[in-house]
């Protein structure tokens, strides 16, 4: 029989399983989101980078949160934001499809691991030591993006081969990649004897002066640089450029749809789901320094046939025939 005291002690300590049960869980995981850009304008994105995580096994809300900082196309806000994170204490940062996101969360903290994805090279731009070993705190992916910079003059100068003068568009906030572009593509326009005019945008409202000041310069077409502010407006620039009737040339599909005579590069979504996968991966218990930076290696070329002939340009048969996707 149970004495009264013994009884209460038993029902106490039964009442008290629940909590020291859960106070035993292990708390959920936390990854850091850090982006240049706003929620609306990386909605794709970010849905592809959940993707990804899932292969792993995680699910936003249900094991592992998230916690997001946008810095709304502002990247000087980036440094701000990489240590608001790092003073939270997150597991991972995952910094996609933005050098100067990757360049600030690297800056902020040398033991959280960093998942990344860049169109620059890593090695180059001081990220990681090696692509197969990059031997610190940071791993992820690159895209072929800033490497093809010459190719897009060069396929804008064989659309229009009488052109002497052309632009180069780059966002000047995200200098470690600008720089490299510039560079690049200068030493293709000399090869190519074109005068190559340098224009700048950091603000939506840097637009119209762009357009504006290629009519003064009489610059007959628009090569725009790899960059995440303009990855996130590609559609308003190519419905600008086509606005203007100007021929521009840019990375992705979806600004060639939208009406840029042309885009030559490759595709973002393998990008977002490798950082998502790495990102579990590296929760599961990996070490970026063991995970090599994978390379996206597939490139397109789309040409818009419509906005061709809208801009009374004849593209050349050889264009053409190596095009991937011809748009009518």
């Amino acid at each position: 029989m149970i004495r009264r005291r013994e009884f209460i002690t038993f029902v106490s300590g039964a009442a008290a399983w629940p909590l020291a049960a859960r106070a035993q869980q292990p708390a959920m995981p936390v990854v850091g989101f850090l982006s240049s850009e706003s929620p609306v304008l990386f909605a794709n994105a970010l849905r592809i980078f959940r993707q990804g995580l899932s292969e792993t096994g995680y699910v936003e809300g249900q094991n592992v949160a998230i916690e997001y900082r946008w810095a709304e196309g502002q990247n000087d806000r980036l440094p701000a934001l990489a240590a608001d994170l790092v003073r939270r204490q997150v597991s991972v940062i995952a910094a996609p499809a933005t050098t100067p996101a990757a360049l600030a969360a690297k800056a902020a903290t040398a033991t959280i691991p960093i998942v990344i994805l860049t169109a620059g090279d890593p090695v180059a731009l001081g990220l990681v030591a090696s692509l197969d070993h990059p031997g610190g705190n940071i791993t992820g992916a690159a895209s072929l993006g800033g490497e093809l910079a010459p190719k897009r003059l060069e396929l804008l100068h064989e659309l229009m081969p009488t052109a002497t003068m052309m632009a180069l568009l780059v966002n000047p906030t995200n200098p470690a990649l600008a720089e490299s572009t510039v560079r690049e593509v200068q030493a293709a326009a000399r090869t190519l004897a074109l005068k190559l005019h340098i224009l700048r945008a950091s603000a939506e409202n840097d637009f119209d002066t762009v357009f504006a000041t290629m009519l003064q310069l009489k610059a007959t077409a628009l090569e725009i640089a790899i960059d995440s502010f303009f990855t996130a407006r590609r559609e308003q620039l190519a419905e600008l450029a086509l606005r203007h009737r100007v021929p521009a040339i840019y990375q992705y599909r979806d600004f060639a749809a939208a009406g840029g005579v042309m885009s030559y590069g490759g595709s973002l979504t393998e990008g977002y789901r490798l950082v998502g996968l790495y990102t579990g991966r590296i929760l599961k218990g990996e070490k970026p320094a063991d995970l090599p930076i994978q390379q996206t290696t597939k490139v397109e070329l789309i040409v818009n046939l419509k906005t061709a002939k809208t801009l009374d340009l004849e593209v050349p048969p050889s264009l053409l025939a190596r095009a991937d996707e011809v748009i009518e």
